[in-house]
């Protein structure tokens, strides 16, 4: 007897996406698993810094508020909630949302995933995590949890695992690992599943895009899904926005990951209904042999101001100023040691107001030694104020200098990884590396400066 298929919501594609989509989609319609993706390798960075404040930090606060107001929504309806909230910090996390849960008086039994954390194998960095799979997921599904918290999981993990779970997959289910993996990627970004973002969102009715519904899929037992919404809300699903959001962050037609390598140039997109796209003829390949870490550092201090020209003679103006300011930074005790210019002709000819006549010219300025991007130019650009090119005026005042970061993806052995999934009770299962490897492996990409 096949079972039913499983119904998986997404309520958030990023840190600070939209606060009531969680009770929205508890109320909106019937799920079984209810995923929040919070994780970017921004968010990493910004959690690292807010864990150096606070040691106790490191996880994505707002999750806690949403849950608050909808954990008991969930335990009502049966609705079990998985989430990468944990971030930094996914212990902290569970034991908060147990501690949540007591006060509000509702048996929640929580979970979590670890073993991503490798900072300390990688010297100089903020925080190094290693991309996990969704078995860790599974494992505390299987035994019981109602909401699992992970730390940096791949984005896809989140349905892959209570897929898993829910079927009795195991690791060498490509093909079944593969279709999960594809509807994971479609609703990890929430609302830009549903015509959020959309380049051809001229061809639907604006008025359905003002408050697009969060997506969920339908996935069955053979690793086939259908992407949908809760019925009566915004958006649109259909082969275009899915599409859209599948080719979103890939770079061929083999889509890398801890459980399985899908084939991006297998799948089939079928419009089955309104607001309903089936996923099928996914299949799937052995992972690759490395896991991806991400590792996030402070880079330095940067700094900007951005010049207001208007009116008349403004490349003339800009040549001006800019050549005061490359004068002043020469003459410095040092020099920045990166110095960027761009110029944007916002303006226009014979323009009715002042806005609508002014161009923008932006220094950006970063260096190891803060002292250097602070005081230096914000000194030197304010002194120009009534030196420089007629109209002169800033968008505002360069401040001391802020730290920046920079992420770069390296590559580990699976083995490297103590992929752990601690039980609701304490008991901690360690969760095999993928039983094969192949030979294709995600080619390393440079450095990002965030």
């Amino acid at each position: 007897m096949t079972p039913p298929p499983l119904r998986i919501g997404n309520a958030s594609g990023f840190y600070g996406d939209r606060f009531d989509a969680m009770r929205e989609m508890l109320t909106g319609g019937e799920l079984d698993v209810l995923t929040g993706d919070y994780l970017a390798e921004l968010t990493m960075l910004i959690l690292g810094r807010d864990r150096l404040k606070d040691p106790a930090a490191g996880y994505a606060r707002t999750f806690l508020g949403q849950l608050e107001e909808c954990l008991g929504l969930a335990h009502e309806r049966g609705v079990r909630i998985v989430t990468n909230a944990g971030g930094l910090n996914p212990a902290g996390l569970a034991d908060a949302v147990r501690e949540l849960a007591d006060r509000l008086g509702i048996r929640a039994r929580v979970a979590h995933v670890e073993g991503d954390d490798l900072t300390h194998r990688h010297s100089g960095a903020l925080a190094a995590h290693a991309y996990l799979g969704g078995f860790g997921i599974a494992a505390c599904l299987r035994e019981g949890a109602d909401v699992v918290v992970t730390g940096r999981v791949t984005d896809a993990a989140l349905v892959t695992g209570p897929a898993a779970a829910h079927f009795g997959w195991t690791s060498d289910a490509h093909d079944r690992l593969a279709g999960a993996v594809v509807a994971g990627h479609v609703l990890e970004c929430g609302t830009q599943a549903t015509g959020g973002n959309y380049a051809f969102f001229t061809d639907h009715d604006v008025r359905r895009l003002r408050h697009p519904g969060f997506p969920l899929a339908e996935i069955h037992e053979d690793g086939t899904a259908v992407i949908t919404k809760h019925p009566g809300t915004g958006g649109v699903v259909d082969v275009g926005t899915v599409t859209a959001q599948l080719l979103y962050e890939t770079a061929g037609a083999r889509y890398a990951g801890p459980d399985v390598t899908a084939r991006l140039d297998t799948v089939e997109l079928t419009q089955e209904g309104p607001d309903r796209v089936r996923i099928t003829g996914v299949r799937g390949e052995a992972p690759p042999p490395t896991l991806k870490v991400g590792l996030n550092r402070i880079g330095g201090y940067r700094n900007e101001v951005v010049f207001v020209l208007t009116g008349l003679d403004i490349e003339k103006k800009a040549a001006l100023v800019r050549d005061q300011l490359e004068t002043a930074l020469n003459a410095a005790k040092s020099r920045p040691a990166s110095v960027t210019w761009s110029f944007a002709r916002t303006d226009h000819p014979d323009a009715p107001t002042e806005e609508t006549a002014s161009a923008l010219l932006r220094l950006v300025v970063r260096d190891p030694d803060q002292a250097v991007v602070g005081r230096a130019l914000s000194g030197a650009a304010v002194e120009l104020a009534l030196a420089s090119y007629p109209g002169f005026h800033v968008l505002a005042p360069p401040g001391k200098g802020a730290p920046y970061g920079v992420f770069e993806a390296v590559y580990v052995d699976h083995g490297v990884a103590d992929h752990v999934a601690v039980l609701h009770d304490g008991r901690r299962v360690h969760i095999p590396p993928a039983h094969a490897a192949s030979a294709q492996v995600a080619p390393p990409h440079g450095p990002l400066v965030l």
